[in-house]
Formats: structure tokens, sequence, C-alpha cells
């Protein structure tokens, strides 16, 4: 059996007080009302880095500098019928200030506290990571 490869770029933005952004996937996609890191699925001929830029600036409507982006770990998981590989970077500094453009809705939490928020199955082994880096 085949399964499809899914590549999807997450970034977890810290902010001054060591707070994470996460996002609550909207009602209508696959896992709504789950909470996860901003990102997306990598384009045909996207780099990570690239998509993480792109996603940050139409969702949260925020600049990201490539340099800014330091990859921290990822997540490998089979779904029922697709199996997703997401590197995760941590970004402390970007333009702009961070606003819901796909009304969506978001919350800064502290690290210790993320598991409070239900996440998808792939999301929740990066959270003991990112606890460990702040």
């Amino acid at each position: 059996m085949t399964v499809k490869l899914v590549l999807v770029a997450a970034c977890a933005l810290i902010d001054t007080d060591g707070r994470v952004l996460i996002a609550q996937r909207p009602a209508g996609k696959a896992m709504a009302g789950l909470w996860e890191f901003p990102g997306g699925k990598v384009e045909l001929g996207e780099r990570p880095e690239q998509s993480l830029i792109r996603e940050l600036k139409e969702e949260l409507g925020i600049t990201v500098k490539e340099e800014c982006l330091a990859p921290l770990t990822f997540a490998s998981h089979l779904y029922p019928d697709f199996y997703l590989l997401m590197p995760l970077y941590v970004c402390r500094h970007w333009d702009g200030f961070v606003e819901a453009k796909e009304a969506q809705q978001f919350k800064w939490v502290r690290p210790h506290d993320l598991r409070n928020y239900p996440m998808p199955p792939a999301d929740e082994p990066l959270i003991s990571h990112l606890a460990a880096l702040i």
C-alpha cells in the first residue's frame, strides 16, 4: 500500500515573555478545533523556510526573515490516509504584529501549558522539545 507523503512546515513563534503562539484549526478543515503551531504545506519547488515565510505572512500578517528561523525538531506521523513529515522551526524575531488574517483563533501560551490544548497527534511530541528550549 502506498501512502501519500505530506510535507508541512511549522513554526513556534516565541514572544519576549517566553510564550508560544498556537492557532486553532477552523471549522470545515480536517481536525477542526485542535490547536497547532502556525505554518502549512510546503508547495512544489519551495523549501520549508520559504513556505513558513509565505504562510506566516498570509495567516498572521508578519514578516519573517529566513535567518530568524532556527530548526528545532521534526514530527513524523502516520495518519490513516497520509504520512506527515513536519519540521518545526523556532522564531523569536519578526516584523509586524500578529493578527488573525484568516479568522482563526490564536493564543500565546507558556510551553508548560501547551498540553492543556488538544493538538493533532503529530504536534503533541513537539511540546517537550519546546519546553526544554524555553
